[in-house]
């Protein structure tokens, strides 16, 4: 064998090798931009089964209309294929740059989700034929398939197990998908490098200022991330932001107005310092005053530490085990100054258990029983959230009561959510407890809703307060449970985990007001 033929042949294995590095590259690129916008999508409009559906949807069909119009490209498909990467790099790794933008400063968010979403797709579907038809020269027809898609396809794996728990943990949506453009601009780099010689002179300079370009806008970007979003979070937010933190299950917001400090989980306000103890002795102390016992207390959510501060006024509570499914709301609650005194240090008290677990999860493995359960979980603004608002839910909270144990949930507001709140009052009703809802005017959140249940009927008007409050006293406990007629809904189904109803009543019921 020749020299000249040893150099082919060495030419043709990294050829080949480069070729395959893109194929994986771009399967794994194209399934991260999915699951970005489909993310930002969910974080943004709500309703995350409704924007992936959306987006994959979308996706798919943009990926054939770039499939088809890879029929037209007949020369220079490795120009070709340079030049589709280097606009898919950008475009990618812009893409959620861009929706933020749109969210916080259009109306027009929905216009340009779509727009993003074909112009990527597109874009996708051009990738794959193009370099099945490169890779011609080097495999058979039925050979060549297969690798392509094999690879392609193990990209698409490893994309969907980096997504879920090391990029949107610890890089966020945001420098996600400008750390993914990068790695999309290698592909463009590593193909000008290698196939420099079949590219006339003037395209590989047109490409290489082009690439660099781009790469240095995505770069600045990433680098300047955390100045970027502390800018964007402040035109959503009236108030200053004191704590911004992106975990693995929501954005923390904590922001600070003169003595006013508010809580935020993924955009919804969560309480405000200035009222939110009509909200709290309004959540722990009818239950407790109505219960024959208090010794053992269950609070799912709650990891602000606000409605333990409230439990721990009674000397026969013996034991709160709290359930959260994020640490860090613990640590914050623990660690912040500002939420500390406001919640006294509770999180501390020696009676009080925390478990960081899903609280549907939890409900299923724990066997004690306890007097009380209180669920102070966030609104069912998505499908995740919607089943701890379910049928089999409440069951197992039934379940897991005393004899003549009192569950008590919040059930966002009768006024700006009618459907929703009445939701869930007949879904615990078909779980088999009977209920009384309650409501209470809080300034931050305006009318809000609350549901009293047990297996046994329950006397409201015997609530007597015993221990010290700002707001709540017995008349006026009492008569929280009246509600006026135009606040009242009749006729709702009950949620399940097979059909949650709860989230349609709840996202259409906001989406009003909002």
């Amino acid at each position: 064998m020749d020299h000249t033929t040893q150099l082919t042949q060495a030419e043709s294995k990294k050829e080949i090798s480069i070729l395959v590095a893109s194929i994986f590259i771009a399967g794994l690129c194209s399934i991260i931009y999915e699951l970005l916008i489909s993310t930002a999508s969910s974080y943004f409009l709500g309703d995350s089964v409704k924007q992936f559906s959306i987006t994959i949807g979308l996706y798919m069909a943009a990926m054939g209309i770039g499939s088809y119009i890879s029929r037209l490209i007949k020369t220079n498909l490795l120009s070709k294929f340079i030049a589709v990467e280097i606009a898919l790099g950008f475009l990618g790794g812009m893409s959620v740059p861009i929706l933020y933008f749109c969210y916080a400063y259009t109306e027009s968010y929905t216009l340009f989700m779509v727009l993003m979403i074909l112009s990527i797709g597109t874009l996708i579907g051009l990738e794959i034929p193009l370099l099945t038809r490169i890779m011609e020269q080097y495999y058979t027809l039925k050979i060549n398939i297969s690798n392509v898609l094999s690879i392609d396809y193990l990209g698409a794996l490893i994309a969907t197990l980096l997504f879920p728990f090391l990029l949107l943990p610890f890089l966020g949506t945001f420098k996600s998908s400008l750390f993914f453009g990068l790695i999309n601009m290698c592909i463009g780099f590593m193909n000008l490098w290698c196939f420099k010689d079949e590219l006339n002179l003037g395209r590989r300079r047109l490409y290489t200022i082009a690439s660099t370009a781009v790469c240095i806008v995505l770069a600045g970007l990433f680098l300047t991330a955390p100045f970027l979003m502390k800018a964007w979070s402040s035109s959503l937010y009236e108030d200053r932001i004191i704590f911004s933190l992106q975990t693995k299950y929501q954005k923390i917001i904590l922001t600070k107005a003169k003595d006013d400090v508010r809580l935020f989980l993924d955009g919804n306000l969560q309480f405000s310092s200035v009222d939110e103890y009509r909200y709290h002795e309004a959540l722990v102390h009818i239950p407790l005053s109505l219960a024959p016992r208090r010794k053992n207390i269950l609070i799912l959510g709650g990891g602000d530490g606000l409605a333990v501060r409230e439990m721990l006024k009674y000397d026969d509570v013996e034991s709160i085990t709290l359930v959260d499914i994020d640490p860090e709301i613990i640590r914050i609650s623990k660690k912040n100054k500002y939420i500390r005194e406001m919640n006294r240090e509770s999180l501390e008290d020696k009676r009080v258990t925390i478990f960081n677990e899903d609280a549907f999860v939890f409900l299923k493995e724990v066997k004690e029983p306890f007097d009380i359960i209180i669920s102070d979980l966030p609104d069912p603004n998505n499908v995740s959230l919607s089943r701890l608002y379910s049928r089999e839910f409440y069951r197992l909270i039934r379940s897991r009561l005393n004899k003549g144990g009192i569950f008590l949930t919040q059930a966002t507001s009768p006024y700006f959510a009618k459907k929703a709140f009445w939701c869930i009052n007949a879904t615990i009703t078909e779980a088999g407890m009977k209920t009384h809802p309650y409501h209470l005017y809080i300034p931050s959140f305006g009318d809000w809703g609350f549901v009293l249940a047990s297996e046994a009927q329950l006397d409201t008007d015997s609530v007597q307060i015993e221990v010290p409050t700002r707001y709540l006293e017995d008349k006026i406990a009492s008569s929280l449970f009246t509600f006026a007629k135009d606040l009242i809904e009749e006729n709702i189904e009950y949620s399940s985990l097979d059909r949650p109803l709860i989230l349609s009543y709840y996202l259409k019921g906001w989406r009003h007001w909002n």
